[in-house]
């Protein structure tokens, strides 16, 4: 079989062929470094031809150009400067436009969609994880009385819709905000801080601050995109290499949530009068749980965080195991340190302006 071009017109002479096609009509395929070229003809049929470099010298020779796509796909530096291109704007995408997006998002949802999603949450977790709570009613009762209280002080509008609720779990001393207003806090915390009201009310506001900035929606929101930009980049959709980098990402947006969260927990201790040095006080219980070798706090006794003995054998292994997961859940935090100089600053601003001058 012969090919020819006769002004803009292909033409196609063999055995038992002879077809003349306007070359305005014919598919070219794109030159590549290797393999067969396959051209497909306006009307049905198509041209195979084995070798790929005649077909591309035969076109160079009658004046057939590659397009600019075809050019920079060949270049091996464009394409290293495209990539890096396409790193950026999905960096960019990430720490910038998806969260920007997710607020926006949010804050056009009702928030019955969050209720929605948090009663959904809490009754998976009451399923799998979380189990009734041993504080004493009287206890529950002075911790969301203290608690009002302080918001009392807030404010009007500040204090979004919200309720308090107790429970016992292996994960160890821990409180967190669910979508909708549910503040879940667990008796181990209760037990970590002696029941210290400053303490838990500080620790309270600051889940009251998630709750104010919707972050527990917007946190679905934004690992949704995340999740659904990693896919498309990473162009399978292997579900282990789309979670993890929505899972890194995800934590640097939590670190942003905490930071606004801890200014929300200022704002709460001193409305109410209390010093934010009270949660440098958390702080202090925590770090010396974990020097402790997180001791289990299930016991029906407040355990004294600060005299804590080191941890022994007989301490269930489930629950340290699963609150050294914790570690992994709270990762996105920012560092501890970091935290404590945000309080022991706040505190001294405080000490600063009541001095006398």
């Amino acid at each position: 079989m012969a090919l020819r071009l006769e002004n803009g017109v292909l033409v196609i002479e063999g055995r038992d062929v002879a077809r003349r096609t306007p070359m305005a009509d014919v598919q070219l395929p794109e030159r590549t470094q290797h393999g067969a070229r396959v051209a497909h003809l306006a009307g049905g049929g198509s041209l195979v031809c084995d070798d790929g470099a005649a077909w591309d010298r035969w076109l160079h020779d009658h004046g057939r150009r590659d397009g600019w796509v075809v050019r920079l796909q060949q270049s091996w530096p464009l394409v290293a400067v495209s990539f890096a291109l396409l790193v950026v704007v999905v960096a960019l995408l990430q720490m910038r436009g998806i969260p920007w997006a997710a607020r926006a998002i949010v804050a056009a949802v009702p928030p019955s969609v969050d209720a929605t999603f948090g009663d959904a949450a809490l009754e998976a977790l009451d399923r799998d994880w979380l189990k009734p709570t041993r504080l004493s009613e009287a206890e529950q009762s002075r911790i969301r009385t203290a608690f009002e209280k302080a918001l009392a002080a807030r404010p009007p509008g500040s204090v979004p819709p919200h309720r308090l609720v107790f429970r016992r779990a292996a994960l160890g001393p821990n409180a967190f905000a669910l979508p909708g207003g549910t503040i879940v806090l667990t008796d181990a915390l209760v037990r970590l801080v002696d029941g210290d009201i400053d303490m838990l009310v500080g620790v309270l506001g600051h889940e009251l601050g998630h709750l104010r900035h919707r972050d527990g929606m917007r946190m679905v929101v934004q690992a949704a995109a995340i999740g659904t930009l990693a896919s498309l980049v990473i162009g399978d959709f292997n579900t282990l290499l789309a979670a993890a980098p929505a899972l890194l990402a995800q934590a640097a947006y939590s670190r942003d949530a905490e930071r606004e969260a801890d200014a929300e927990s200022v704002a709460v201790l001193r409305s109410s009068g209390r010093s934010p040095a009270v949660m440098v006080r958390f702080f202090e219980r925590a770090q010396a749980w974990r020097e402790a070798g997180r001791p289990d706090l299930s016991a029906s006794e407040p355990a004294n965080a600060a005299s804590m003995p080191a941890a022994t054998a007989s301490a269930p292994r489930r629950a340290r195991a699963d609150a050294e997961a914790l570690d992994i859940g709270i990762a996105s935090h920012p560092a501890d340190a970091e935290r404590v100089a945000f309080f022991r600053a706040a505190a001294r601003s405080d000490t600063a302006a009541s001095a006398p001058r």
